[in-house]
């Protein structure tokens, strides 16, 4: 288990938040999963001061025993409470750590909530499948979804057409408008983890006709709160090593 502070000492009556998260393989940095990811970028965007702690599954310490029995990573805890459904989480923060103090991470539209929520289920559905008669189709339907959302991210969205009624196009940089919500943070880390599968085991990569959805990345892999939450590739990829299917004729 390794902890790293994720911000400057604590001041007057600021939360005492630790969130819990997977290791890597090396068992200092990161690991792959997405929900840890999730709620590392919510607490980074909230500019929240909070302590990351990395657990090693394979030695995870008995405290972590008393903390949160029975429980994967992640969790959190947040003065002494400790929270363990991703989802409560989400809304737990969002609750708690509020304006004027903290910034609001909710959407204004509630599409931009289930944009892309199929793409990972039908990923999972591509990648793990062990038939090459198969392939064709489950990829068709993969691609499908890609497609989709690339449409979500090509169309306007109202506020948009309020200041421009002309607009064909949006030219917004994340799923809700300028800014990184909630949507964001889950979405973000699925799509990390396709972007880098598809490459090394598909040979596919988020080609320039995917336009909305390839500005979409290209302005999130600037965003330090993204960028630096991802797993290393190599994570990604030796995660995916004992599911993925060749599809060796």
């Amino acid at each position: 288990m390794q902890r790293g502070q994720m911000a400057q000492k604590r001041e007057g009556d600021e939360p005492k938040i630790e969130l819990f998260v997977k290791a890597s393989s090396d068992a200092e940095s990161v690991g792959n999963c997405p929900f840890s990811q999730r709620l590392f970028m919510i607490l980074w965007l909230k500019e929240a001061k909070f302590l990351l702690t990395t657990v090693d599954m394979k030695r995870a310490p008995d405290v972590l025993k008393d903390l949160a029995p029975g429980s994967q990573p992640p969790f959190l805890v947040f003065n002494d409470e400790v929270k363990t459904d991703i989802n409560k989480i989400e809304e737990f923060l969002e609750d708690k750590l509020a304006p004027p103090k903290y910034p609001k991470l909710c959407c204004r539209y509630k599409e931009s909530l289930t944009a892309g929520e199929d793409i990972f289920r039908k990923f999972s559905a591509y990648i793990k499948n062990p038939v090459p008669a198969l392939n064709e189709v489950l990829e068709k339907k993969f691609l499908a979804t890609m497609v989709k959302l690339n449409m979500y991210f090509e169309t306007p969205l109202p506020h948009e057409l309020d200041q421009n009624p002309n607009a064909s196009e949006s030219t917004r940089l994340y799923l809700d408008g300028d800014s990184l919500t909630l949507a964001d943070c889950n979405l973000l880390p699925k799509l990390n983890i396709v972007k880098v599968v598809c490459k090394v085991y598909r040979k596919f990569d988020i080609t320039a006709e995917l336009k909305g959805l390839k500005r979409y990345l290209d302005n999130a892999y600037k965003r330090d709160e993204f960028r630096l939450s991802c797993p290393k590739d190599v994570e990604v990829v030796s995660a995916y090593q004992s599911v993925v299917k060749y599809l060796k004729k």
